[in-house]
């Protein structure tokens, strides 16, 4: 007889592995110059052009009022939200939301989220998805360094907005940062 092969491991953080860091950061209210600068970042990608996306966020106020600013610009500039999706910062398995963001086949993903709950669902999105990192945007709290290594190696191709209206893209693990004086990363 043969023996069963041993279950896959899953993606997901172990609560060991999710507290390594400290607790990790509250997201920061959005500002306008972020908004837009993460407008320009959308509206600036060429090939192919944006024009669909799904808007996700974390349940707190901060990460949900930063999701529907987003929509209601997005859908202001004549584009369209095929959905928004949202999730707790504690999950069982992050399927569900990881589906709802990427089954409706967007050009792109936009996302605002606390760190913790965003590393574990790009950890879903890059094991049971056809995620492409490199189609998602998102707000400042998406930079956070602990995010970015709480999500291990998954986020390369991830860009977005600072506060201040300076652009980031993550690569190789880290983040790098355009001042708003340059224009922003494309």
């Amino acid at each position: 007889m043969n023996p069963r092969p041993a279950p896959a491991r899953s993606p997901l953080l172990t609560p060991p592995e999710a507290a390594a860091y400290g607790p990790p950061p509250v997201p920061a209210p959005h500002t306008d110059a972020e908004l837009a600068a993460l407008l320009r970042l959308l509206a600036g990608h060429r090939r192919p052009r944006l024009h669909t996306v799904t808007v996700g966020h974390s349940r707190d106020a901060v990460s949900r009022k930063a999701a529907e600013a987003f929509a209601q610009a997005w859908l202001a500039a004549g584009h369209a939200v095929l959905a928004v999706v949202d999730w707790p910062e504690q999950a069982a398995s992050w399927l569900r939301p990881a589906h709802r963001l990427t089954d409706p086949g967007p050009d792109a993903l936009v996302i605002a989220a606390a760190p913790l709950g965003w590393a574990q669902l790009a950890r879903r999105l890059a094991h049971s998805t056809p995620w492409h990192p490199e189609r998602t945007f998102g707000f400042a709290s998406l930079a956070e360094p602990v995010a970015v290594a709480l999500a291990g190696n998954v986020l390369d191709g991830v860009r977005g907005a600072h506060a201040d209206g300076g652009t980031w893209r993550i690569e190789h693990g880290w983040t790098d940062s355009v001042p708003p004086t340059t224009g922003g990363a494309e």
